[in-house]
């Protein structure tokens, strides 16, 4: 095989991938089907020792996409930060902290907050110095 460029595997492939080694296939032949070298599968199935990392979920105490849409309504709406807490159950400083990380009062789009929200509770985080660094770079 000639050297190929670097493969990001996507969910349903990494799904493919724990499926056929909890069946037993050994790494080559799971490379195999994506026309690669086991070296490539290794850090999927190495990096949670073997174990099938568990699926994502929000936490509980996070804000939900309903509970954001209800945020993106009301503020169209032009009810105050207060209004929309009690309507949705929540302190005026979450509203409030949510509105302005996702575009403030005018820009608060729903879907744009919740695909951010998701994305920024990945773990693990970088460092603030090697983010800093990449930020004067």
């Amino acid at each position: 095989m000639k050297p190929r460029k670097r493969i990001y595997y996507t969910p349903e492939q990494k799904a493919i991938i724990w499926d056929r080694y909890k069946q037993g296939d050994s790494l080559h032949e799971i490379a195999r089907m994506f026309d690669r070298y086991h070296s490539s599968i290794m850090p999927i199935i190495y990096q949670t020792g073997g174990f099938r990392p568990p699926a994502r979920k929000r936490h509980r105490l996070s804000l939900s996409l309903d509970e954001r849409e209800e945020i993106s309504r009301r503020l169209a709406e032009k009810c105050s930060i207060r209004e929309i807490a009690k309507k949705i159950s929540k302190a005026p400083s979450t509203v409030s902290r949510e509105i302005r990380r996702h575009g403030g009062l005018t820009n608060y789009c729903a879907a744009k907050a919740d695909k951010k929200a998701w994305d920024n509770a990945l773990r693990p985080k970088a460092c603030q110095r090697e983010a800093k660094k990449n930020a004067r770079l």
